[in-house]
């Protein structure tokens, strides 16, 4: 724990402040300030308790972890620690009640097993404005929110609108036979759960009746929802409100503005709204009745944040459900291997093999009949160097315009291409801060670094040569666009006019709204073609697209990543998943769904289970190569991060601290691999390096974490810490 010592204030008499407290600040781990810093009170605040503290010269935002009284003269002898020498906090923030001791204690988890201070995850979790506002300005929001709440009610009271028109049956759809039988178990028996569902199987309705089922049996109980990414909640919110009314569902995201956040962080704390949708931050949402947590798409690496306190919310969620006594849902059609492994049933070695801990509960066919997109495979080694689109691809969406259908092309690549370049001097564009290209993209003329976000104008000619000629290399969500754009122009939709070509990634989504329109376009119909990045692949219900393209999407296929393959499989199923949803409408058409995939590697297995929509299949095969291999599911894995002004800076400064790990007790069960450059080895003029840490036991590899911490803090200011940074450590890593 450590002490915040008032040097420039006169010292505090103790007998004015008889209380001291721990409180946790936003300190990243890094900085060896300690999770806890201690102050002093007039009064005692139970754990939990926001307050105003100084830090520093600055005022922030702490949360209470612990109180206890100070001696009433002299030092406390038994924590070392001179009370007269501490700050006295600032304020507490009235009107909010404090924060669970369940929430605390999966705050005090995520530091622990993250190994992430607690402070920096305990405020990160926190609404930005809250963190901002004094117990003041907190109090005058409130005393608004009530007012507006009060003329809100006196609006719809003296005069209730006339009754809304009687739903479609369609809204309240019959459960299908493998949706009660899934609904029935969740029900009986104890979890956590895997749902694994095939794309169309009906997963969502699934999750509605589940939060339904709850809340009728529990007027208090609370549910949490969870999406990979911000782009997937408008529509389940809009299913959600449908079904329980809009006062009881909000959102959690960090695409609302800091007044929406804060809103929503209160009405889910003081247990008014009964629904909380949002993305991986939510997991954290202070929800004091918590009783159902359901993680859609579990699967999706966007689960595990990758900057700052780099939790897992999907591993979080189970064990915050376990802690709570809340029941967890973990849905998919391609699970995570690790969730697949965990969910297996028990074999035939009995105790040698007892199955997972979790409960698998299947729904393999897709609703109303619906029936599973054909798929076709275009060699390019058979196509004219630089292909973009085969004739066989261009002829079967130009068929489904014909029809009347929609087409959906994924290319997970945005920009016009990745390159540009000049073939007299080899000049590329480079991005000077980091050791990656900039990516042309033509429709503002600029070349763009997706990493350190450095742009500049296209130059005229090449700035080393002079060469006029610089061409693209590559291609981009632009680049596609424009391309079929040409190829279409000759084509008439069938009621007249010419083919709608929409395309939907991170640049055409800036903008407030700009999503749910473009999206709102594509389920009107307004759309022939939609082109986009992964953003379109999964998630949404697009009842009238009936052809699925995938490009250039070869590079997983043979990556040094070994999850590569499995990312690039989900990708693709999900993606086919969007084709033939709305079986009646394709029966009508007369056509059947199918998925077009451009490859130079038509031969790969991955293609054999992907035709067959055999994700057992292929995650058997997997796993059985991950655990040839000593990788995870089988053992468990940490990165030691540096970054420094240098790249021997930080290699050096990682490879002093195995050198100091090499006698720690916790090593013998170790393996330790030499410090190397990251992928991308320098960002924004900061060198980065790895060292790759593994073990077969999860206990071993915490225990020898906890043990190098205060290795790295030493050597952090010893001459091997010369030139870096900072550091920082990455529990279960997503990507090597």
């Amino acid at each position: 724990m450590g002490s915040l010592t008032a040097s420039s204030d006169p010292p505090v008499q103790p007998s004015l402040w008889p209380w001291r407290l721990q409180i946790a600040v936003h300190t990243p781990a890094h900085s060896a300030l300690g999770d806890l810093l201690d102050y002093v009170a007039q009064e005692a605040l139970p754990a939990g308790t926001l307050v105003r503290v100084p830090l520093g010269r600055n005022e922030v935002l702490g949360v209470v972890w612990g109180c206890q009284a100070v001696p009433e003269c002299g030092p406390d002898v038994a924590q070392g620690i001179d009370a007269s020498a501490l700050k006295p906090i600032i304020a507490p923030l009235e009107g909010l009640t404090p924060l669970s001791a369940a929430w605390r204690d999966l705050i005090a988890f995520s530091a622990r097993y993250y190994r992430h201070a607690l402070g920096e995850v305990a405020l990160s979790a926190l609404p930005p404005q809250l963190r901002k506002l004094s117990a003041a300005q907190l109090q005058r929001r409130f005393n608004r929110s009530a007012h507006r709440s009060e003329k809100r009610r006196a609006d719809r009271d003296p005069a209730p609108p006339p009754a809304a028109p009687a739903q479609p049956a369609a809204v309240r759809v019959q459960l299908s036979a493998q949706q009660a039988d899934a609904l029935e178990r969740f029900e009986r028996e104890d979890g956590p759960f895997l749902l694994f569902g095939a794309t169309g199987s009906g997963k969502t309705e699934v999750y509605l009746r589940a939060v339904e089922r709850l809340l009728e049996r529990d007027a208090q109980a609370q549910a949490l929802v969870m999406v990979p990414e911000i782009n997937l909640t408008p529509q389940l919110e809009a299913r959600f409100q449908e079904r329980f009314g809009a006062d009881a569902v909000v959102s959690q995201h960090s695409g609302m503005t800091d007044p929406q956040r804060l809103r929503s962080w209160l009405a889910a704390h003081s247990g008014q709204a009964r629904i909380v949708l949002g993305t991986r931050l939510a997991v954290f949402a202070s929800m004091p009745r918590l009783a159902l947590i359901v993680v859609d798409e579990e699967h999706d690496p966007s689960y595990k944040q990758q900057d700052g306190a780099r939790y897992s919310a999907r591993d979080l969620a189970i064990w915050r459900a376990r802690r709570e006594g809340a029941k967890v849902l973990l849905g998919s059609a391609t699970p995570s291997l690790e969730s697949w492994h965990n969910s297996r049933p028990p074999s035939t070695l009995g105790a040698l093999d007892p199955g997972g801990r979790y409960r698998r509960l299947p729904m393999p066919e897709r609703v109303a009949e619906a029936a599973w997109p054909a798929l076709r495979l275009i060699d390019m080694n058979q196509q004219p160097a630089h292909t973009l689109i085969a004739p066989a691809l261009l002829q079967a969406i130009q068929a489904c315009i014909g029809r009347g259908e929609q087409s959906m092309a994924l290319l997970n690549r945005r920009g016009y291409a990745p390159v540009l370049a000049c073939a007299d001097c080899n000049w590329k564009s480079e991005c000077p801060h980091c050791s990656a290209y900039r990516v042309f993209h033509k429709v503002d003329r600029t070349l763009r670094c997706h990493h350190c976000g450095y742009t500049e104008r296209v130059p005229r000619a090449c700035p080393q040569c002079g060469n006029p000629d610089i061409a693209p290399l590559g291609r981009g969500t632009e680049r596609i666009e424009e391309h079929l754009a040409q190829l279409l122009a000759p084509l008439q939709r069938p009621g007249g006019g010419a083919v709608r070509i929409a395309r939907i990634d991170a640049d055409t989504t800036r903008r407030q709204g700009a999503l749910q329109s473009q999206l709102a376009s594509v389920h009107a119909g307004e759309v022939d073609v939609l082109i986009g990045t992964q953003m379109i692949a999964k998630g949404h219900d697009f009842r009238r697209i009936t052809l699925v393209a995938a490009l250039n999407l070869d590079g997983a296929l043979y990556s040094s990543d070994f999850r590569a393959s499995e990312r690039l499989f989900a990708l693709l199923m999900q993606a086919a998943g969007r084709a033939g949803r709305d079986a009646a409408w394709l029966a009508e058409q007369g056509s059947r769904a199918q998925m077009v995939i451009q490859t130079h590697h038509p031969q790969h297995r991955l293609f054999a289970a992907l035709r067959a929509h055999d994700y057992p299949a292929f995650a058997q095969d997997q796993l059985e190569e991950r655990r040839a291999a000593g990788m995870p599911p089988f053992t468990f894995q940490a990165l030691l991060c540096a970054h420094a002004r240098t790249q021997e800076a930080a290699q050096g400064f990682l490879q002093a601290v195995g050198d100091a790990t090499q006698a720690l007790p916790a090593a013998a069960r170790v393996t330790r691999y030499p410090a190397v450059p990251m992928m991308i080895q320098r960002i924004a003029n900061i060198e980065r390096a790895q060292m790759l840490v593994e073990s077969p036991s999860r206990a071993a590899l915490q225990a020898w974490l906890a043990q190098c911490q205060p290795l790295l803090h030493a050597l952090r200011r010893a001459p091997a810490g010369k030139g870096v940074i900072r550091w920082l450590i990455d529990v279960d890593p997503q990507a090597i």
